[in-house]
């Protein structure tokens, strides 16, 4: 007699299995807005100024523009209450999105920070005019080795290859070009001589980390304190005494028909050196080959799974050295800029930081090309600001105004970008 054994019903295949999981809250958005909140409020309505009804400028045009745009008064004292109102009320709901787990949107940040820069513009400019159009164009001005630098970085740790030697391409770059298109009498072969230049110091940091596996932060602060010390001995012993070496021809500003007639955007955009028209199409081609090519593709791939890069042919070290290549010859273009866009001449160490900024910003910027180049504009926005506030007579004093654009850089990294996640194999060398 045989003994039948019912099993259990088997589980429908299209039955899901479903996990209970909460969603995490993160404070960090509404505590940082609601810090600035109240700042705001101390600021504005505490040490309100223009309690006797004088008026904030802002000027919308300059005086060479066809069309005139008419500055916009502001009372100072009201606008700094509606502003801070407006901040508290912000922060307040951000806060209540978050306790009820709902995604706070970027343009949501976006506008808490520009009602927050209009706030303190009234109020730093009391009885005074902000020229906005000279704001916005000196942001671009010196934004642009920033984005230049930025956007090395980004082709360099998309392909794994951690780059901290932007500051050492930058300089390398501002060096050669002055020499080179001192000699020669033709900037076109100083900007040439740049990108020699940051692609000569992007491939030592190469051939150590891949070749060599040498730790990549380590050669690329080696990298910055050569070039920073070689430079500084050649400006010493060669530049000094040849100005004839030292005098390059700074590219002229050029105005773009019709489009620098624009109110606003076009003189910001459109009057602007060779120089700063060659980031435009920089920016595009950088995000087009990393996001819409075969090669991109690649190059992302080696970043985030180089074994599985290796398993379907593709070469990962001689992918992550043209990358890094290539990376250090956007920055050396960049470098460029402080000689033959701007100074007309090259100075000891006159990157002053900006590769390490320009590093920041690709970290700020999630390791995207377009995310990078605005936060390189907003550091560029809070160094211009700093020099405009000084020329209006601002009330803040000058260190904090020095270290202004530092403090914006840190509050934007730790409040504003949300997380943050490097490519998973940068800065890890391949060994197949």
């Amino acid at each position: 007699m045989s003994t039948i054994t019912q099993s259990p019903a088997p589980t429908p295949a299209s039955a899901p299995i479903v996990k209970a999981t909460a969603a995490s809250r993160s404070w960090k958005i509404p505590i940082t807005l609601g810090g600035f909140a109240v700042l705001s409020l101390f600021l504005f309505v505490l040490l309100g100024r223009g309690q006797r009804g004088e008026l904030s400028t802002f000027r919308l045009s300059q005086a060479r523009d066809v069309i005139q745009l008419p500055a916009v008064a502001l009372p100072t004292f009201i606008t700094g209450v509606v502003v801070a109102i407006v901040l508290v009320l912000l922060a307040a709901l951000s806060a209540w999105m978050v306790y009820r787990r709902i995604k706070i949107p970027i343009i949501y940040s976006i506008l808490f920070a520009i009602l927050f820069l209009v706030g303190f513009l009234a109020w730093a400019a009391s009885g005074s005019t902000i020229p906005v159009p000279g704001l916005l164009i000196g942001t671009v001005t010196l934004s642009a080795p920033l984005i230049f630098g930025a956007l090395g970085g980004v082709l360099s740790e998309r392909a794994g290859v951690v780059n901290v030697a932007i500051e050492g391409q930058l300089l390398a770059g501002a060096f050669s070009s002055a020499v080179v298109a001192s000699a020669t009498g033709n900037p076109y072969l100083g900007l040439l001589a740049a990108m020699v230049a940051g692609a000569l110091v992007a491939m030592v940091l190469a051939a150590f980390s891949l070749k060599y596996l040498v730790d990549q932060v380590i050669v690329g602060v080696v990298l910055n304190v050569l070039v920073i010390g070689l430079t500084s001995f050649l400006y010493s012993q060669v530049l000094a005494p040849s100005k004839n070496l030292n005098s390059p021809d700074v590219f002229p500003q050029l105005d773009i028909p019709f489009l620098s007639e624009i109110p606003i955007i076009g003189p910001v955009l459109f009057r602007q050196t060779i120089i700063v028209y060659v980031m435009y199409f920089a920016i595009a081609i950088v995000y087009f080959g990393l996001f819409r090519t075969k090669w991109g593709l690649r190059v992302r791939a080696v970043g985030e799974h180089p074994q599985a890069a290796d398993t379907v042919g593709i070469n990962v070290n001689r992918t992550r050295f043209v990358s890094v290549t290539l990376g250090g010859v956007v920055s050396g273009f960049g470098g460029a800029y402080f000689t033959l866009g701007a100074v007309g001449a090259f100075n000891k160490e006159m990157t002053n930081g900006m590769g390490f900024i320009a590093l920041a910003a690709v970290i700020f910027g999630q390791w995207h090309p377009i995310k990078a180049t605005l936060a390189a504009l907003l550091f560029g926005f809070a160094t211009n600001l700093q020099n405009v506030l000084g020329i209006i007579g601002s009330p803040v004093p000058s260190e904090f105004m020095l270290m202004l654009p530092y403090v914006v850089t840190i509050f934007a990294v730790a409040g504003f970008v949300g997380r943050s996640r490097a490519p998973a194999a940068d800065g890890k060398p391949y060994i197949k």
